[in-house]
């Protein structure tokens, strides 16, 4: 999906996995580790989506939007960059999402290989998003 979205008009791809590998590689062992690393990516990336969104520029945060906190930061970029926002939510079975992770580690075409293991402990913390959060949602089911 990030791809697809990314393919529009001045519109600039950011991902999280991609940065997360090539300046913590070593450091991520647990999801402990992750979840620093995370924060640190997100804490020195928000200024900088600010001003490029300000520029003018659309910008895919292809970053985990799966809980309400995350999303939060999602909406303060574009809060703070006075712009329009779209969330894009994919609404897919469960065997369809590990259908299409086997699939990806198998490829090797991704950074990170992600363990049946690791992918319950990541989606254990997802909460679909809610109206209260003010989202403008786009839904998929692809």
């Amino acid at each position: 999906m990030p791809p697809r979205l990314a393919a529009r008009p001045a519109t600039l791809l950011i991902s999280e996995d991609h940065w997360t590998s090539a300046l913590f590689a070593e450091a991520l062992k647990t999801i402990d580790d992750y979840a620093e690393c995370s924060a640190r990516l997100r804490t020195a990336m928000g200024p900088h989506v600010v001003d490029i969104l300000r520029h003018g520029l659309s910008v895919v945060l292809d970053f985990p939007a799966n809980t309400v906190a995350y999303r939060r930061w999602m909406r303060s970029l574009a809060d703070s960059a006075g712009v329009l926002h779209e969330l894009h939510y994919l609404d897919i079975p469960d065997a369809i999402c590990r259908q299409r992770l086997q699939e990806r580690n198998a490829g090797r075409t991704h950074q990170f290989q992600v363990s049946e293991a690791e992918y319950d402990l990541f989606s254990s913390y997802f909460v679909p998003p809610g109206p209260a959060e003010g989202f403008n949602v786009f839904v998929h089911m692809d």
